[in-house]
């Protein structure tokens, strides 16, 4: 009974709490995370920047010179790219600003290659090129368009348009003749991404900078064309202020804003930006890791994986993951009421009281049991707690433990591919799962490590009733699972 209890309350807590990057995530303006040398960095405002071994737990250690603001990175061959701004450059106006890229054989500031080349000025705004061009050079973001090769930086802030610009990916220097292009207002932080024939411009939309009284919010709108124009999903033209609701506030955090985007695996996606105001941490701006869903070809960023008691379901066939244990049958009503019977005349109805894991866990093997699919009963042998675990994890999240609630036995991977339920939850690598939200909704399941197997592997299924482990695949439901609270 004391671990039944235990169990509930768990879960009711976590329900409650969304979950957060770990150590000491403090960044203002992060750009698109990079991994390098299997290490992931973000870089922020004023120079600096933050390191992750895992992508959860973060802290400070990354090494950009130049100050400025809102700087972006990208890894483009063997070689890595970071652009910036260093605002009221020459003194001019506070409205001068100057783009700037730089680029570095690793981002290990350990590393005996690590030397950042020289800067070079590849944007400027105000005199610097039309007396009377409205828009300032900050706020950078990059895109390697996928289709044809050529690189792209979108700049801005609300203090005029926001812009885009070509540079050379060989060299990182603007491309000789290009004219920028506008292509927003009413927003800053512009990023560009692809998708599905789209491309898209991410704004961040509202105020900045004033705490938890932040009103940051990120927006979009696509385009075919990657100079635009774009248009959200009214038909709005952002040059006219247009934009939809990507994300906003919520779990007790504010001001979300600087998009980046991080392709993990086909159909795996992550979102980064800041929080404006963390108010579990003192009301700082933290690095947030958020999966990326596609609806209707537009990008919506959700929340976390909320731990609790689910039904785990196969994409599939729609069958639950359960212990392979003896169905236990539940005693049937003794009262039946007739067909037509008039209700003064019937008996009362009696409720029925669901079967408990008091009932059936004496029937139990006390050794490993097997894993099995099958028709979702609200069971006792169906239903799992998910809850973290402290320690490592991977990016944007921490790995978990799966175990039958109200008990401690584990879902673990065993060799040969094949996934049991072991007695007691341990900590072991088999034992700890990943759990990404695919681009579709439904979800990949990971263990750490699976015994024998040297490649990566995921929860599957190779047949309707018949769970194990395999290649995951984003095109087949073999791969897809499902989080239901019954």
């Amino acid at each position: 009974m004391k671990k039944i209890f235990l169990s509930i309350l768990i879960a009711i807590i976590y329900s409650q709490v969304a979950m957060a990057q770990i150590g000491e995530p403090f960044i203002h303006d992060p750009s698109t995370i990079v991994e390098c040398d299997g290490k992931y960095y973000t870089f922020g405002t004023r120079g600096g920047g933050l390191i992750s071994e895992d992508g959860w737990s973060w802290h400070d250690g990354a090494v950009r010179p130049g100050g400025g603001c809102a700087p972006d990175a990208m890894k483009i061959d063997d070689r890595y790219l970071i652009v910036w701004n260093r605002d009221g450059d020459r003194g001019e106006s506070d409205k001068d600003g100057v783009i700037y890229t730089m680029w570095n054989k690793t981002l290990d500031p350990n590393s005996p290659l690590f030397e950042y080349t020289p800067e070079a000025p590849v944007a400027y705004t105000n005199h610097f090129e039309e007396t009377d061009e409205d828009s300032f050079a900050i706020d950078a973001g990059l895109l390697l368009d996928p289709t044809t090769g050529r690189l792209w930086v979108s700049h801005g802030t609300y203090f005029g348009t926001i812009r885009i610009s070509e540079i050379d990916p060989k060299t990182g220097l603007r491309v000789e003749g290009n004219v920028s292009v506008d292509v927003a207002i009413d927003c800053e932080a512009p990023a560009l991404m692809y998708h599905n024939g789209w491309y898209y411009l991410l704004g961040t939309h509202g105020t900045c900078c004033d705490g938890v009284n932040s009103t940051y919010n990120i927006i979009v709108g696509r385009s075919r064309n990657v100079t635009g124009p774009y248009y959200d999903n009214l038909g709005r033209d952002m040059m006219r202020g247009g934009g939809k609701m990507v994300i906003n506030a919520g779990h007790r955090k504010t001001g979300a804003g600087h998009f980046g985007r991080f392709i993990v695996a086909d159909g795996v996606e992550k979102a980064s930006f800041h929080w404006e105001a963390d108010m579990d941490m003192g009301g700082q701006s933290t690095l947030a890791i958020h999966p990326i869903v596609w609806k209707n070809d537009w990008p919506v960023i959700e929340d976390q994986f909320v731990p609790g008691t689910y039904d785990i379901q196969s994409e599939r066939r729609g069958y639950a993951l359960e212990l392979a244990v003896d169905f236990v049958r539940m005693e049937r009503a003794r009262t039946s009421r007739a067909f037509g019977t008039e209700g003064s005349q019937a008996e009362p109805l009696q409720k029925i009281k669901e079967q408990t894991l008091e009932d059936v866990i004496g029937g139990w093997p006390t050794g490993n049991i097997d894993v099995r699919c099958g028709e979702y009963m609200f069971r006792p042998h169906q239903k799992w707690t998910v809850v973290p675990v402290d320690g490592p994890g991977y990016l944007g999240g921490p790995y978990y433990k799966i175990v039958i609630e109200g008990t401690n036995r584990a879902l673990a991977a065993a060799p040969n591919k094949q996934v049991i339920a072991v007695p007691e939850f341990t900590g072991a690598p088999e034992q700890l799962w990943r759990i990404d939200m695919l681009t579709d909704g439904t979800y990949r399941i990971m263990p750490k490590a699976a015994p024998g197997c040297d490649e990566e592997v995921c929860l599957i299924s190779v047949a309707d009733s018949t769970p194990g482990l395999g290649k995951f695949d984003f095109n087949s439901d073999n791969s897809k699972w499902n989080f239901k609270q019954r």
